[in-house]
């Protein structure tokens, strides 16, 4: 597989990463995902990371770049399906993945997102600004 889908739900983009991820696929999604953004006006990104069993200080770093570029392009990043040993070993590599929430699930991680979206937007419906 050389490209992860980005689907579009709403104001949010949903990545599902099924495979084990390797530096030249980790690079594609991180660029596929910058021009989805923009393309979509997207104002949340949501990462199922579920299916990863391991996480090295590469994949780490660049979850932590997706929420940077994200955040820069006015959308929040949330990781949701991370398994406690994933988490242990992020730590362990002393990676904070400062800008990026976390939920348990992808129900979870998308009412985060709502819950900026209807922020951003307001009472009117349309987003402020």
């Amino acid at each position: 597989m050389d490209r992860i889908p980005i689907l579009k739900m709403g104001d949010a983009l949903l990545i599902t990463i099924q495979v084990d991820m390797h530096d030249r696929l980790a690079i594609a999604l991180e660029d596929d995902l910058t021009q989805k953004i923009v393309q979509t006006r997207a104002k949340g990104v949501l990462i199922d990371i579920s299916s990863l069993e391991i996480v090295d200080s590469f994949i780490g770093r660049m979850l932590d770049n997706i929420a940077a570029v994200s955040r820069i392009l006015d959308a929040e990043t949330v990781v949701v399906g991370m398994r406690p040993a994933v988490a242990i070993t992020l730590v362990e590599l002393g990676l904070s993945l400062t800008g990026v929430k976390t939920a348990l699930n992808v129900e979870r991680g998308m009412t985060l997102i709502g819950k900026r979206v209807a922020t951003i937007r307001g009472p009117s419906g349309r987003e402020r600004g």
